[in-house]
């Protein structure tokens, strides 16, 4: 009897010694962990934060593209115009009059990027059978954002040497589809803003790829770069339409038709380009009123047109400097990296 009294004894004490561990336990349990290699999700902003939404960051950056914020829907009495024209944007990416066509150097510049095996001598041969691509890309190198010293780059090995394989693939991208980005007497401000806007997008793109996602930064920067591109074909198209119509385009119809249509324009460019089902499928996910993608690439897509639109907006004094950083932290971008990387767009923004 007394063994059998002990060994309840002993049950009693282990089961009670159990449950308190538990109970001590369970505060830690309350906190959110993630998988490794998950992105975190963008929180929304605290209250009384000066942080701005994604839709009113790319609301504000159509207001300076096109010199006043678009305020409503489409005009009513451009609704019927603006169906009309929405059916010839869907062909617009393979019409040669608007469709980019997928720069020369491209496919060898895909290749060297996914071959590890390739060195920064494979692409300074690459990048200088191009004299065009040379001029472009030096012009870049020797920009704020990509400069590192005082010295001037002045030649493609330069370039190599400074800014790395991963560099100089970056900065041949960009420089390949800027030629697209030519401002008309038409354009108003509205090429120069979108072709800022996409360069500092594939940037952002490129950096929360690498720091948050774990994956191919160039490939993120191309998704970017094929977005603004999608982004002008549909604006041409639409003024284009306009004018054949001898009516002034409303910005509310702009801003539609570019929400509507720009997406699937962007895939169909990627599809002629010959770009990878993973870079299709990461531009179907950033379809108008789509859920939070769930692809790396498509993650950082979404990061990078935000990211690039807050620099935008900055550099140009539409939104402050404060607004702009709880902004960038609210839409995921926190820590050194991307305080590294906002400090060299404001380095680009004060040399502009």
């Amino acid at each position: 009897m007394l063994t059998r009294a002990l060994v309840f004894v002993v049950l009693v004490v282990a089961l009670a010694a159990i449950l308190l561990s538990l109970l001590r336990r369970a505060p830690q349990r309350a906190k959110a962990v993630e998988a490794p290699g998950t992105a975190p999700t963008a929180l929304p902003p605290p209250a009384g934060s000066k942080a701005l939404g994604r839709d009113e960051v790319l609301r504000k950056l159509h207001g300076l593209a096109f010199g006043t914020e678009p305020k409503g829907p489409v005009p009513p009495a451009q609704v019927e115009i603006v169906a009309a024209i929405g059916t010839t944007i869907e062909s617009a990416a393979t019409d040669a009059r608007y469709a980019p066509r997928r720069p020369l150097m491209l496919p060898q510049l895909l290749r060297a990027a996914s071959d590890d095996g390739s060195s920064r001598r494979d692409l300074a041969d690459i990048i200088a059978r191009d004299p065009a691509l040379v001029g472009s890309l030096l012009k870049l190198a020797n920009g704020p954002y990509y400069r590192t010293s005082s010295k001037p780059v002045e030649s493609i090995d330069r370039a190599v040497t400074v800014l790395g394989t991963q560099g100089i693939r970056s900065l041949a991208a960009a420089a390949l589809v800027q030629p697209v980005f030519r401002a008309s007497k038409d354009s108003g401000r509205f090429a120069e803003v979108t072709w800022e806007h996409t360069y500092r997008s594939g940037a952002a793109a490129e950096v929360f790829a690498f720091a948050v996602e774990g994956t191919d930064p160039f490939a993120a920067q191309l998704l970017a770069l094929v977005t603004g591109l999608a982004r002008m074909v549909v604006f041409r198209v639409a003024t284009d339409q306009y004018a054949a119509r001898g009516t002034k385009p409303d910005p509310s119809a702009l801003v539609s038709l570019l929400d509507e249509h720009a997406p699937a324009v962007a895939h169909k460019i990627a599809t002629t380009w010959e770009l990878s089902d993973r870079l299709l499928d990461a531009l179907d996910e950033q379809l108008r009123g789509s859920a939070r993608p769930v692809s790396d690439l498509g993650r950082s897509l979404r990061f990078g047109v935000v990211a690039g639109a807050l620099s935008v907006l900055a550099s140009e004094g539409a939104i402050d400097e404060e607004t702009a950083r709880a902004s960038l932290v609210a839409a995921g971008g926190s820590g050194k990296k991307f305080e590294r990387m906002w400090d060299r767009f404001t380095a680009q923004a004060e040399a502009t």
